[in-house]
């Protein structure tokens, strides 16, 4: 049992891909799943006049804008390992949802648009990665479109963010003139739109070709042998620990879109990508390979499958293995529950899982006890994993019902749509109005469309503007008549009351008039 569960442990790769809207993140995703057998058929982002839609994108909304707004899982076994991938939302209103998805991988791929080269959400996101210090594996997608240079790329990867880079493969040409990638690793060239028994040509050891081939009539072939001898002579060298460390980012080029550079670029991560790894909680770090079983829950979703009016708490299996109907304690309220309902995902398609191990992402169903962040554990162990991060809202509406006859649909949607993370919900101290507040403006309508199409509700959004919120760190003694429309006094879900300052003005002077009044921002701790 103890071989069979280190072995298992090992073989499990678990990664985020991270990318700004439209590099190609969700295309990426659904290649590899082809690869792993996990998918037959591949619908683009595009495909919606088809009726196929991305298999990653399962809700209604992102159906209709053809972008991923939830962050989705997916599972499959490629060359011996057990892949998880959790396919992130590219847009920025999103984040919140990414950066607690980055708290539960063990390394991350970033995918740049060679066009566009590095751009804010990508930027964000990699720093988050850093400050993890989890590896990050880079890929520049889009080669057989028109783009900038390499070494360009490359300078700006290092320069803007601030990691040195190694180049695992190098193209031949770009856009119309894009013939291949130079394999650096494998020793080998392969060739775009050729067949597979003529797509990989071998290198000697000076790294060429020999003999006559087609490739070196090309200009583009000399080209690449310069650059190729460039990058020997002054790039970084590899460096495997390194790697594991963060601190040098392999780099591949492709197409997602044309399925090309992404079987290498798979093959290549399986070999160079962490096992799970060791996790910090209340106790120390917690070995993945310790047989007692431990995870934490990183994300809710409500309504999976709008039907059955089910919510799923994504589970990140730290340590041990998870065997269904297994009895855990949640050391957050001090009481146990009993795991008999467990699933695995391929986006919205699940099955029931009866086994898993340290680094696998199973789903379990949420009878309303589960909150972001809560640790599970099993027998006498009752540490905690360390907290997620929790957002400081920006932008604030007043939300009612539209039709008063449906307050308990309301409250009831509010309450599950709330618990996801994605917005959060605030009352006025002195009326006990509802008030949303979220990061970016997209949650709100993704909020409203949830609310008519799954608890068959509509709502009316007031607009608040943007607002700076501070937590009050002894709020019992707060003075509830310090409420102004300047500085609204409110309280979270969890009954703790924070301040609504119009502006930093606002902020300003409200500190110089009460100084007794603590005031903190819960985001402080992760700049």
């Amino acid at each position: 049992m103890a071989k069979q569960f280190k072995d298992d442990v090992l073989t499990r790769r678990t990664f985020a891909i991270i990318s700004h809207p439209d590099a190609g993140k969700t295309t990426l995703t659904e290649k590899l799943l082809l690869f792993g057998g996990a998918i037959r058929d591949a619908g683009t982002v595009k495909g919606k006049k088809t009726g196929k839609f991305a298999t990653s994108d399962w809700m209604e909304i992102e159906k209709q804008r053809g972008i991923s707004v939830t962050s989705s899982v997916m599972q499959f076994e490629y060359n011996g390992c057990r892949v998880n991938i959790l396919d992130t939302p590219g847009h920025q209103d999103f984040s919140e949802d990414t950066y607690r998805t980055l708290t539960a991988v063990d390394s991350a791929v970033m995918i740049i648009d060679s066009a566009k080269g590095i751009e804010e959400q990508t930027l964000k996101l990699f720093k988050v990665c850093r400050m993890r210090g989890i590896p990050i594996f880079t890929f520049i997608n889009k080669l057989d479109r028109e783009g900038r240079a390499p070494l360009e790329l490359l300078a700006e990867l290092e320069e803007v963010m601030g990691i040195e880079s190694y180049p695992m493969n190098w193209p031949i040409g770009m856009g119309k003139e894009f013939l291949g990638i130079y394999d650096r690793f494998y020793k080998r060239i392969e060739q775009f739109r050729v067949d597979d028994e003529h797509r990989y040509v071998p290198l000697n050891e000076n790294g060429e070709i020999d003999g006559e081939h087609n490739l070196k009539n090309s200009g583009l072939y000399d080209q690449t042998l310069e650059e190729i001898m460039l990058l020997n002579e002054a790039g970084n060298e590899f460096s495997k620990e390194r790697i594991a460390n963060g601190e040098l980012t392999p780099v591949f080029f492709g197409s997602a879109l044309a399925n090309f550079g992404v079987q290498t670029f798979l093959e290549t991560y399986l070999q160079f990508a962490p096992s799970p790894q060791a996790r910090n909680s209340s106790e120390g770090e917690i070995d993945p390979l310790s047989e007692d079983f431990s995870g934490f829950i990183f994300k809710i979703q409500a309504n999976m499958n709008p039907a059955h009016r089910d919510r799923i708490a994504f589970l990140r299996v730290c340590s041990g293995k998870f065997e269904r109907g297994m009895t855990v304690n949640i050391p957050r309220l001090g009481k146990t529950i009993k795991l008999s309902q467990s699933t695995q995902f391929m986006a919205d398609d699940r099955s029931t899982v009866e086994e898993a191990v340290s680094g696998d992402i199973i789903g379990l169903y949420d009878p309303g006890t589960y909150q972001i962040g809560d640790t599970l554990t099993v027998g006498k162990n009752n540490f905690q994993y360390e907290r997620l991060p929790q957002f400081t809202p920006e932008l604030f509406v007043r939300v009612t019902a539209k039709n008063v006859l449906k307050q308990k649909h309301f409250h009831k949607g509010i309450q599950q749509l709330v618990q996801e993370g994605a917005i959060q919900l605030f009352k006025t101290v002195k009326t006990d109005e509802y008030l949303l507040g979220a990061v970016g403006q997209l949650q709100f309508e993704v909020f409203e469309h949830r609310m008519k199409n799954e608890y068959n509700t509509e709502v009316l959004m007031e607009r608040l503007g943007s607002k700076i919120t501070r937590w009050i760190e002894n709020d019992e003694e707060i003075n509830e008549n310090l409420s102004n429309s300047r500085s609204l006094l409110v309280k979270d879900r969890y009954d703790k009351k924070a301040f609504l300052f119009e502006n930093d003005f606002a902020l300003r002077w409200f500190q110089e008039k009460n100084p007794d009044v603590e005031l903190f921002n819960p985001m402080d701790q992760y700049q």
